[in-house]
């Protein structure tokens, strides 16, 4: 009988132990294997039949919201995970009553966007001209809810740049400086609610 060098012999002994220990470790720790594969960022729906209680999701949404000239973030509970263009939508409709309650407003109410275009994580929001009457000194603000709602959610949107009829658009960032370049959440660092 041949023998097998003593090397060999350990590291079969290794990959032994290795094996059982992870068939312990993932067959005993009560998590449930799934039958399809599926996305680890979006939670698995309930397996009950009750429908979630109104208010509560099973994903969050992150906003940007306005506070005594501050960008304050506001979690949202929604049923799934929201798209840009979701999140744009509930952005321009403004706080919810309750969090008016709490202080927050909008500095978009005289806004008006006019569309969307995700491009390798870039988003291009178009923006249509200021009506003349009640427009708003806040645009730093304005403009600083849109980048940073946009890419609080981080898979989808990076950048965010904005047009005006086609055309790039120099957009105020947190320092008061115009830019037409692609923003990120950190333009407008100075403006946020620690």
């Amino acid at each position: 009988m041949r023998r097998r060098p003593a090397g060999v012999r350990d590291v079969r002994r290794l990959l032994a132990a290795v094996t059982a220990l992870t068939a312990l470790l993932t067959g005993g720790c009560g998590v449930p294997a799934d039958d399809a594969p599926r996305d680890l960022g979006r939670p698995r729906p309930a397996s009950g039949s009750n429908p979630p209680v109104a208010g509560f999701g099973a994903a969050i949404e992150r906003l940007y919201l306005v506070r005594d000239g501050r960008l304050v973030r506001v979690i949202r509970r929604v049923p799934r995970a929201p798209a840009p263009d979701q999140m744009l939508t509930d952005l321009l409709a403004g706080p919810t009553h309750a969090e008016q309650q709490d202080g927050l407003s909008s500095a978009l109410s005289t806004m008006r966007i006019t569309g969307m275009v995700i491009t390798q994580r870039r988003a291009t929001v178009a923006v249509g001209e200021r009506p003349a009457e009640g427009s708003r000194t806040d645009e730093i603000l304005a403009y600083g809810q849109i980048v940073c709602t946009l890419t609080s959610q981080g898979a989808e949107v990076g950048t965010v740049s904005f047009t005006r009829e086609g055309r790039p658009l120099g957009v105020p960032r947190g320092d008061t400086s115009l830019s037409p370049d692609p923003l990120t959440i950190a333009d407008y660092a100075t403006l946020l609610d620690s």
